[in-house]
């Protein structure tokens, strides 16, 4: 019996310890997350739009706070399984700015009137329509302006804000993940949220309702994949820690195939997540399908996370199996930026053209992964900023081009827009200037970054397809220009643009600034990108 017995001086486990402080940008988002939870639960009907509205973009703004608190900071934290360095505070920073600009898409409501021109927003009989993407297109509500604004304001679909603040916690905790095990449950907090997302839109509600079905079934498959690439290279290395995996494979410590196996495993579940081909199927239907504040948020802070996941991977876990994995990325950086530029001409819906233009950047992006230098993955960094902003104010735009039925999505019905409203088309043309890349918007010098990194890192193949496809992309991104402002409206039906509320206004002018500013003065986000691209491990 006393071989059994337990040693309390050797065989206690000790206490692990959390560094509550390091950890504090994501504690303080789940914690309100939480918090919207209840107030869901237990707040009256007319307080919860505004208390949601509230919890969520001042969580996000303590977030963001506690993030720049930490600049600097580089130390692994909560027994190892999250590291707290340059590149991870820097994804977090992003991921909550894209979020917090996506609030007020999202919080477009009927108690506000969605402020519209009388074309579109009013009925007969002093009644008014609802036309948010998270309200039924058959509401409409009778009586006096208060009592109007009251009942709208119940009618308002509040469960999307701690949805969105679970798949923004989950969102910070991808990049920074230090062990398999933990990116694992970053991938599924951040997903299970998003599947469901997807399916609130109250107009179209079958093909929303689609668009969520296939993105979770898709979404669990890419996820069996991850986990099971996990198990191989746990296999190979005795461990999930990235370091420990890293330190295994530079020693040959075992079958270098189970390595291979579990790295690819693992590859195809982020290259889901940023919409790789052969991996983007989802994308179209999906960006069509969810209600366009929820893939304005995808779009932009989804991506983010799944990049940061995916450079923290590559550089930290497995960098000894470089030359296995990098003509791997090769083949699929030329397959995205080359389907997705062509396909994307054929396209004759809004949403999924940009979705495909998502693709295609996400081919670009990874010229900038395949480089594998500190070049590689500051350039990267630079990239998902300045595609956030863009992107966040594109669809910002989409949602402002509507009739009766709702958004209007159908191309050929935005003809003559710039000359029914030649600011929005406008704004809308320099987001689509800055995804093709042309001088003096940001996506200039993105993907000037990024190629010039991959060029360094010995891919200048990979930069001339990228060039090239990004001359067939300026192809689809000049038609929607061409039919904005040099083609004939529709005789009839033709859309009204809504007049936006004063926080959309700000989320488009914020992306415009920003789209101008990064590529008129890019050296200051340059320069700290630079200072941040160093991983602790």
């Amino acid at each position: 019996m006393n071989g059994w017995a337990l040693d309390t001086a050797q065989d206690v486990l000790p206490a692990p310890s959390i560094e509550y402080a390091q950890l504090s940008p994501m504690l303080i988002v789940f914690a309100v997350a939480v918090a919207a939870v209840l107030v869901e639960a237990f707040a009256p009907d007319r307080f919860r739009y505004a208390l949601q509205l509230i919890l969520s973009v001042g969580g996000l703004v303590a977030a963001f706070t506690a993030v720049v608190a930490l600049a600097g900071t580089r130390e692994s934290v909560a027994v190892g399984a999250v590291t707290v360095d340059g590149p991870a505070l820097f994804m977090q920073g992003t991921i909550l700015v894209v979020s917090a600009l996506s609030i007020p898409l999202i919080a477009q409501r009927t108690m506000a009137g969605v402020t519209v021109g009388a074309g579109v927003g009013a009925a007969a009989g002093g009644r008014v329509k609802s036309l948010d993407a998270f309200t039924s297109a058959a509401s409409t509500v009778p009586g006096s302006e208060p009592e109007r604004r009251a009942t709208t304001a119940g009618l308002a679909q509040t469960e999307v804000f701690p949805l969105m603040l679970f798949a923004v916690g989950g969102m910070l905790l991808f990049p920074a993940a230090d062990d398999l095990l933990t990116m694992f449950v970053a991938l599924e907090v951040l997903s299970l949220p998003l599947y469901l997302m997807c399916g609130l839109a109250r107009r179209r509600r079958l093909l929303s309702q689609e668009a969520a079905l296939k993105y979770f079934l898709l979404g669990a498959f890419s996820s069996a994949f991850f986990l099971f690439g996990a198990a191989f290279l746990y296999g190979y290395a005795g461990s999930v820690d990235f370091p420990e995996i890293a330190a295994a494979i530079d020693a040959e410590a075992g079958d270098k195939t189970l390595a291979l196996i579990g790295a690819g495993l693992v590859s195809i579940g982020l290259l889901f997540k940023i919409g790789a081909v052969p991996f983007h199927y989802w994308v179209p239907d999906v960006y069509q399908g969810a209600p366009t504040p929820i893939t304005a948020f995808m779009a932009a802070a989804t991506k983010i996370a799944a990049f940061g996941a995916m450079l923290r991977l590559f550089y930290v876990a497995l960098p000894g199996l470089k030359d296995e994995w990098r003509p791997v990325l090769w083949a699929v950086a030329i397959l995205t930026m080359v389907v997705a530029s062509v396909v994307a001409i054929t396209q004759t819906d809004m949403k999924r053209m940009l979705a495909y233009s998502s693709v295609a950047h996400a081919g670009f992006i990874l010229t900038g992964v395949v480089a594998i230098n500190r070049a590689g993955l500051s350039s990267t960094m630079f990239y998902l900023v300045a595609y956030g902003f863009s992107t966040v104010g594109a669809f910002a735009v989409v949602t402002l081009v509507r009739d009766r039925a709702g958004e209007v999505g159908e191309m050929s019905r935005w003809a003559g827009l710039g000359r029914r409203s030649p600011l929005v088309a406008g704004t809308f043309a320099l987001f689509l200037l800055a995804f093709a890349g042309i001088p003096l918007t940001s996506g200039f010098v993105s993907k000037f970054a990024v190629f010039s990194a991959a060029a360094s890192g010995g891919a200048v193949p990979l930069v001339i397809v990228g060039v090239l496809s990004s001359a067939i992309a300026v192809v689809f991104y000049v038609r929607v220009i061409v039919l904005m402002f040099f083609s004939e409206p529709p005789a009839d039906n033709a859309p009204t643009v809504v007049v936006p509320n004063s926080a959309t206004t700000f989320v488009i002018g914020l992306g415009a600034v920003a789209t101008i500013a990064l590529g008129i003065v890019p050296q200051p986000l340059l320069d700290l990108v630079d200072q941040a691209a160093v991983f602790l491990s």
